[in-house]
């Protein structure tokens, strides 16, 4: 049973790895066709139908470059970034629940790689190791302008990460749980009792804050000040090449992935939708979850959308800018929602509701 057990969750560690890596490869060809077609441009459409090849000739291109390691570079360091990096990325996707137990035969699988009981505090542990990645690297370049890359990126996140914590504390008031799988059952269908389920209809101001907060943790326009083209020439991989600035690129549309499914799964709902009941019953047990995987890489994939149609109609804030808003504006703002919450949660206790 042990055995199986672990052949399972192997599996299905190498099936969320593999999708992780496609949504990255393909969110590249994403971008450019969004940022062409917001531009009046045709985009990638040399390399296969439609450019849908485009990806792989990146890919093939980033690993056939020139490796290059600057001379004053300390070059454990140099690799060690990128490394991190990467691997920060992939990491966060362990404890979130893409689906519903499947039945295969007389095995049930549970689609989520572990569920542990601190769940969020799992994510936001990685995310923060993320930021070492960028750090290392941009100060192992021996580059001034990777340097400040790397201190901006930090500041940012330190800023970022507080107002993004405090949003989520008051969502946690509502669940009571730090378990991502609770969270995501606690949102069942749609509509249950009169009211809405998914928790963006009960902190719509948390959910602001956070996929703000998103913005700026993935480095995103218009929060994308690490690798300010115009100031920094590329910021804090000004000086990778090859497969090492692919991996910095790839982390960076990882996530981008992650972080959308980690949107979709505590406000919205994640696999649950509208009347899935009923379409789990008419499908059974084996198909009818397959809907709910399906919905939720919808979610997910929408959300990857958003990132790219902001990237491409908001102009790039200042960096004074960039830290007044995590301040002064969101912080307070996120403060504020925990203490609506924790006022309206006593009052509809208090009415018996």
């Amino acid at each position: 049973m042990e055995t199986a057990l672990i052949i399972e969750k192997f599996i299905l560690v190498a099936v969320i790895f593999g999708i992780s890596l496609v949504v990255a490869m393909y969110s590249t060809y994403a971008e450019r066709k969004i940022a062409a077609f917001f531009q009046d441009r045709i985009g990638p459409n040399r390399a296969g139908p439609f450019g849908i090849l485009q990806p792989l000739a990146d890919g093939a291109k980033m690993f056939m470059k020139e490796e290059i390691i600057p001379t004053h570079a300390n070059a454990f360091l140099f690799i060690v970034g990128p490394s991190l990096a990467i691997l920060t990325a992939c990491i966060g996707s362990a404890v979130i629940p893409w689906g519903q137990q499947i039945t295969i035969g007389n095995n049930v699988i549970d689609l989520q790689v572990t569920d542990i009981n601190v769940g969020i505090l799992y994510l936001f542990g990685v995310v923060s190791l993320g930021v070492y990645g960028v750090m290392i690297g941009g100060w192992a370049s021996n580059n001034k302008y990777s340097l400040l890359g790397a201190i901006r990126a930090a500041s940012q996140n330190i800023s970022y990460e507080i107002a993004m914590g405090l949003s989520i504390i008051a969502l946690l008031m509502l669940t009571g749980t730090l378990s991502l799988k609770e969270i995501t059952a606690q949102q069942h269908g749609f509509w249950a009792n009169g009211y809405f389920t998914w928790n963006f209809f009960r902190q719509p101001l948390g959910f602001i804050i956070f996929i703000v907060c998103s913005f700026a943790e993935t480095n995103r326009t218009p929060f994308d000040l690490p690798e300010c083209e115009t100031e920094l020439v590329g910021g804090y991989h000004t000086e990778y090449s090859s497969m090492k600035l692919g991996f910095y690129l790839f982390a960076e549309y990882i996530n981008m992935f992650i972080s959308s499914a980690v949107m979709a799964t505590l406000y919205f709902g994640g696999y649950n939708y509208p009347f899935m009941d009923v379409v789990n019953e008419h499908l059974g047990s084996t198909w009818g979850p397959l809907v709910g995987v399906a919905v939720m890489f919808g979610k997910v994939f929408f959300f990857i959308f958003f990132f790219m149609w902001v990237r491409w109609t908001i102009p790039r804030f200042r960096y004074d800018q960039l830290m007044d808003l995590g301040w002064k504006i969101l912080i307070p703002l996120a403060i504020a929602n925990i203490v609506l919450t924790g006022v309206g949660s006593s009052l509809l206790t208090y009415l018996g509701y």
